[in-house]
């Protein structure tokens, strides 16, 4: 046997085994924010073609809209919970949490009550202050929604014809039940069940998992549908971040996740009775495997789902939907994109800059 093969043979009983989750993903080298913004732009280019044409694209029984938003949440819990790990307190934990959601979020309804709403009334022949009075007025859009429960989504009849309420937009209802996971990681904190007894997390996941499998047969014991859906695939991405030691990063588990949640699309209605936990290993592998040719400078992702919206909106009050789906999805995509960084710019990373106003994190 020559040196080389010995060598070789040796190499081979000494092997690297494949990676794990924690020990493949880098803090600041990772595919995050890329995901993030494909994410957004996913859901931006299903509900243009949605408002402009009156259909979602699909795959099997599920809305491709719905993958986008329900990879969000997985993202969200792994996301979430490292942060619960980092910081000191309560309050830092939640102070954070505040300024991610909502200056973004309470801007955008600023803009929507008063920009949005008085084109929209001008498009359709009203008077631009027509939209200031009324029992579902721009004013009352504010208040009923500043606290991220959306309970008005019509202003003043805009938009729709014969003054019937319509949604002026329809990409925040989500941000309530993200707010709602925020607080669930808080109190699993609190309770020591992100610590040494995080076991505990995998039984709740198993909970919410047969929940929604008798919830496919037509029987759900919790009553919100949303709440069941947002709160499995969070809290398997934050298993993700509690185990990510013992999560191995292979590409045939990989493959085999993909074809799961491909089957699990095609023959369920919601395919989260069979493929949530595949769905989420898909989405945290892409995290740390996904090829990064591009990083984005600005995380426009917020900016693109809060604000694609209300701007396909004013495009389809323009007429602009008669030039078919691709100019019109792409200049719904170009606006937003422009929307976005200004919203970044101004609104959001000058909030996020306030995170460490009252210390730095404690622990590492």
């Amino acid at each position: 046997m020559t040196a080389t093969a010995t060598r070789v043979r040796a190499a081979g009983r000494h092997a690297v085994p494949n990676p794990t989750l924690a020990s493949a993903f880098h803090p600041r080298h990772n595919a995050l924010n890329l995901i993030r913004l494909l994410l957004a732009t996913n859901v931006a280019v299903v509900h243009a073609c949605f408002l402009g044409f009156g259909h979602q694209p699909h795959l099997g029984e599920t809305e491709l809209g719905a993958l986008a938003v329900d990879a969000f949440f997985v993202l969200s819990g792994f996301l979430v919970v490292r942060s619960w790990s980092r910081l000191g307190s309560l309050p830092r934990y939640l102070w954070h949490r505040v300024l991610r959601i909502l200056p973004g979020f309470w801007v955008c309804m600023l803009g929507t009550a008063f920009v949005v709403a008085p084109v929209l009334a001008v498009l359709e022949g009203r008077a631009a202050g027509s939209v200031f009075s009324g029992p579902q007025s721009s004013l009352s859009y504010l208040a009923s929604n500043a606290a991220l429960f959306m309970r008005q989504f019509g202003i003043a009849g805009l938009p729709g014809e014969g003054g019937n309420p319509d949604v002026v937009n329809g990409s925040l209802w989500t941000l309530f039940y993200e707010a709602c996971c925020y607080l669930l990681v808080a109190g699993l904190g609190v309770a020591g069940l992100l610590g040494r007894r995080r076991r505990v997390v995998p039984v709740l996941i198993v909970v919410l998992w047969f929940c929604t499998v008798a919830a496919e047969a037509g029987h759900n014991p919790l009553g919100s549908t949303y709440m069941l859906r947002f709160g499995l695939v969070f809290l398997l991405g934050a298993a993700g971040w509690l185990f990510a030691g013992r999560i191995p990063v292979d590409g045939r588990l990989a493959l085999g996740s993909a074809v799961v949640v491909l089957a699990s699309t095609l023959m369920l209605h919601d395919y989260r009775a069979l493929g949530a936990p595949a769905f989420a290993y898909l989405c945290l592998y892409a995290v740390v495997r996904l090829p990064v040719p591009w990083e984005p400078r600005s995380d426009l992702s917020y900016g693109m789902y809060v604000w694609h919206w209300p701007i396909a909106q004013i495009l389809v009050a323009l007429g602009l939907a008669r030039f078919t789906h691709v100019p019109f999805v792409l200049l719904t995509l170009a606006l937003t994109a422009g929307v976005a960084v200004v919203s970044w710019r101004f609104v959001e990373k000058p909030a996020l800059g306030l995170k460490n106003a009252f210390g730095g994190v404690r622990r590492g």
